[in-house]
């Protein structure tokens, strides 16, 4: 008896939120080591088609994990990163596409309808909403480094996507732009979520990875469960937030800067976090807001 009071009062709790969210637009971004386990990935799109189900529009955009690692190792190939981002020749963005459309993108439609959900695979071989141009970075003494075949978002296709969120699909977006004369670029996930949050007008966006969230020093205890624009600059300056998670603050601080109110990054190894974070007033994880 006391388990299934204790459900009812999980539910009590989810309602507000259900009510809340009712037909607003979720941005979902999937990444890290979940894209490698069957299990957290699995788990994660049963959450999504839960959104689905209770009344909210979710939108996922998802990376490519280690497949392409993996499969440039096979072709003799070694990736190589520059300031956390992988450089891209030709061959590289030959086999970044094969495994993020091919194999991933492929792959998560076809759990999604699996589960009796509609689900359209948006991608550069296909309906492509990225639009994008050639990214160069900031060196020293504003040198400009090329990256290879590495996009930054120009703009995305919000009208294809609305239209597809209200006839009840879940967009399942892989992150290779085309630019304005049909080329492709390889687009950071994290960077695409932040610019199709914004372009939709969402009303969240959830990072999804391997990390609990923003920590604010060394420490297990030190992970934030809140933080804002100003805290989150601090953080950067000192030094604190670096590497792997400079690319979703960004991609944070661009969909605040549109007007998104609520950013959440989770650590898709928790089970349900997604629906935890979400639907529950504790949360798992770091909310930015500004």
């Amino acid at each position: 008896m006391e388990e299934a009071i204790a459900k009812a009062a999980v539910l009590i709790e989810a309602h507000h939120y259900i009510r809340r969210f009712a037909g607003k637009i979720v941005v979902v971004k999937v990444g890290g080591s979940i894209m490698d386990q069957p299990e957290f990935l699995n788990r994660l799109l049963k959450d999504i088609c839960f959104m689905d189900t209770v009344g909210m529009k979710p939108i996922l955009v998802h990376g490519g994990g280690k497949g392409i690692t993996a499969a440039m190792q096979a072709a003799g190939l070694e990736a190589q990163f520059v300031q956390g981002r992988r450089y891209t020749d030709e061959r590289t963005l030959a086999i970044a596409e094969d495994v993020l459309v091919r194999q991933v993108n492929t792959g998560i439609v076809e759990k999604i309808t699996g589960q009796s959900h509609r689900a359209m695979g948006l991608h550069s071989l296909s309906s492509c909403v990225l639009i994008g141009k050639r990214l160069f970075l900031e060196g020293e003494d504003d040198r400009k480094i090329d990256i290879g075949m590495v996009g930054e978002i120009d703009r995305v296709n919000a009208p294809l996507l609305k239209a597809l969120v209200e006839a009840r699909y879940i967009p399942v977006i892989a992150p290779i732009a085309r630019d304005s004369a049909g080329g492709k670029l390889n687009i950071n996930a994290d960077s695409a979520a932040g610019h199709v949050a914004a372009g939709v007008g969402a009303a969240k966006l959830v990072l999804v990875s391997d990390t609990h969230g923003i920590r604010t020093g060394d420490g297990d205890d030190t992970l934030a469960s809140r933080l804002t624009r100003d805290e989150v600059d601090r953080l950067i300056d000192r030094g604190v937030i670096s590497t792997g998670m400079l690319p979703k603050v960004e991609a944070a601080m661009t969909a605040l800067g549109a007007g998104v109110s609520q950013v959440h990054i989770i650590d898709g190894r928790i089970p349900h976090s997604l629906l935890l974070e979400i639907f529950s007033k504790q949360g798992v994880g770091t909310l930015l807001s500004l």
